[in-house]
């Protein structure tokens, strides 16, 4: 069953407060974690776009196009949230995105070639390390201040609740079937915690 989400339509919608989503950092300490937490996340979403651009390289004429747009769409409107939230705190994105603009393409394209179950695989191992990423930082904003942190813990959930989706929807569509797909899943989660680590240093 394809499933279509609207929340992040509305997250791009309301920012009535002077502040978008993160308020001002009260010290350097502050100032440093949110700049390493929205900067991997911005370098998620965009490699994200750039795996699903690469599975549309591939499949956007197959029966399977439809679906991956969707979830493609889904993520543009994350990585458009995240661009603003950069501008409007001056964080500077990673200096890998270019590494992820071809690594991610790279990904989605090879993965494609497998077929549909290729493609769905990818994507239960990406956004399943996505999830759990979003998930870990939604607990540390928590366990921190969750009144301070109301806005971004809102968008954050919205994101990660659109990631299970995703995930969900490469497990309806025969992820699992793929010859050797524990084997694929493993590598690239690997890949992903890798990236994730090295987004948030450089």
């Amino acid at each position: 069953m394809i499933r279509q989400s609207l929340r992040c339509t509305g997250l791009l919608q309301n920012s009535s407060r002077a502040y978008s989503v993160i308020p001002p950092p009260r010290d350097t300490e502050e100032k440093d974690m949110m700049h390493r937490m929205l900067r991997v996340d911005h370098a998620g979403e965009y490699g994200a776009n750039r795996i699903y651009a690469g599975q549309m390289a591939v499949l956007g004429r197959s029966r399977t196009g439809p679906l991956i747009q969707q979830m493609w769409d889904q993520e543009k409107k994350h990585l458009a949230k995240f661009n603003d939230i950069l501008a409007e705190n001056r964080v500077r994105p990673t200096a890998l995105l270019p590494l992820w603009n071809l690594a991610g393409f790279v990904l989605g394209a090879s993965t494609a070639l497998l077929g549909k179950e290729g493609a769905m695989a990818c994507t239960v191992a990406v956004e399943e390390s996505i999830s759990e990423h979003y998930n870990s930082q939604i607990r540390a904003l928590m366990e921190s201040d969750p009144e301070r942190y109301t806005e971004l813990l809102q968008v954050i959930k919205e994101f990660r609740d659109d990631e299970m989706d995703h995930h969900d929807i490469g497990l309806e569509h025969d992820a699992e079937s793929l010859p050797g797909y524990w084997l694929l899943k493993n590598a690239i989660q690997l890949g992903c915690k890798a990236a994730i680590y090295a987004s948030q240093r450089i």
